[in-house]
């Protein structure tokens, strides 16, 4: 552990200039005294640190000095894929590799490309969860990813919207889409048939198939101890992409045809994202009132009262009848229960 902090220290220093204690103790969370300690140290392996005095001092390097231990671990390397999500990695249990990966490389880049990268750095940031959501708890995450990397079959019981089920699975891949994990992996035998979340994969064994769990609705986890065969031709991006598409096509049961007001119309791309976009550009011509006819794909007539309710007063569902009639009970129903209050009130 010793090791590891004083040759970060040394590639901070290599790759920032000088740097204050306050600013090297903050990097791996240590104490100001350990960072006194720890220059000690590298100045007695004959490291050229000088503290210089004074407000504006701190540690620096002799000019001109460049440390050749840049070598990345295993786990350094692995964390190379998550460079763009520091928040990501240290879920998944690779936070300081991360980091200690990203000062190896930079120490190891001549001056003008390692200033590149902390220029990219400085402009660039990726979050990705979704604004006003709250990310969904993971306790289990690490031993999953785990499981994933040592190819280590697991035993859980996953909460669905239908009730609880106990899977054994085979989990070949992690995936984080709109700031939401979810594991993919192949159901072990004498398990229950249907998708968790999405369409299952056939794959030529009748006995297993590919599906896709949200890892946050893993409520207990056990490691077999047994490994299983990785199928050698898997590949979790194009799998992703695949599933992405069945999902996105199969989505959409039926459209709304609704009347809407200018207000309205400029609301549809806020609350429908894509296709209340292409509602909106598609279109009809104003009425008489500069209210137009649009056509909204819609997942099933249930989703969508509640869904197109959120329009209010400023839209009107002309069809089909049986969404029409949905609304207006809804409407109805809310109409008789506030006139309820306001009886009451009065």
């Amino acid at each position: 552990m010793r090791a590891d902090r004083l040759l970060r220290m040394l590639l901070l220093l290599q790759s920032r200039g000088r740097m204050n204690a306050s600013e090297l103790a903050a990097e791996p969370e240590v104490s100001i005294r350990t960072v006194y300690r720890d220059a000690e140290a590298l100045a007695s392996a004959g490291v050229p640190v000088y503290a210089d005095r004074g407000p504006d001092g701190g540690y620096r390097l002799l000019e001109g000095y460049r440390t050749r231990l840049t070598g990345l671990t295993g786990e350094e390397a692995d964390s190379l894929w998550l460079a763009g999500m520091p928040a990501a990695a240290a879920e998944l249990g690779l936070g300081a590799e991360l980091a200690t990966a990203r000062l190896k490389l930079r120490a190891a880049l001549p001056a003008r490309p390692a200033e590149r990268t902390h220029r990219v750095q400085e402009r660039f940031h990726l979050d990705a969860p979704a604004w006003f959501r709250d990310v969904d708890p993971v306790p289990h995450l690490a031993r999953v990813a785990e499981a994933v990397w040592e190819q280590w079959a697991l035993r859980v019981r996953y909460r669905r919207l239908r009730g609880e089920v106990r899977r054994e699975l085979h989990p070949l891949g992690l995936v984080l889409k709109g700031g939401i994990r979810y594991l993919v992996a192949r159901s072990g035998e004498g398990t229950e048939d249907g998708p968790e979340h999405g369409p299952a994969e056939p794959d030529g064994d009748s006995a297993r198939s590919m599906r896709t769990y949200r890892v946050s609705r893993i409520l207990d986890l056990d490691v077999t101890g047994e490994r299983f065969e990785r199928p050698a031709d898997f590949d979790l991006a194009a799998h992703w992409a695949g599933v992405s598409r069945r999902l996105e096509a199969g989505r959409w049961h039926g459209e709304a045809h609704l009347r809407v007001s200018p207000r309205a119309l400029r609301l549809l791309p806020v609350w429908f994202g894509a296709v209340g976009a292409r509602a909106a550009r598609e279109a009809g011509e104003p009425d008489e009132e500069g209210w137009v006819r649009v056509v909204l794909p819609v997942e099933s007539t249930a989703m969508a009262v509640g869904d197109l309710l959120r329009l209010g007063a400023e839209a009107e569902v002309l069809g089909p009848a049986e969404l029409r009639a949905a609304v207006a009970e809804t409407v109805g129903t809310l109409a008789r229960r506030y006139g309820r209050d306001a009886a009451a009130g009065a």
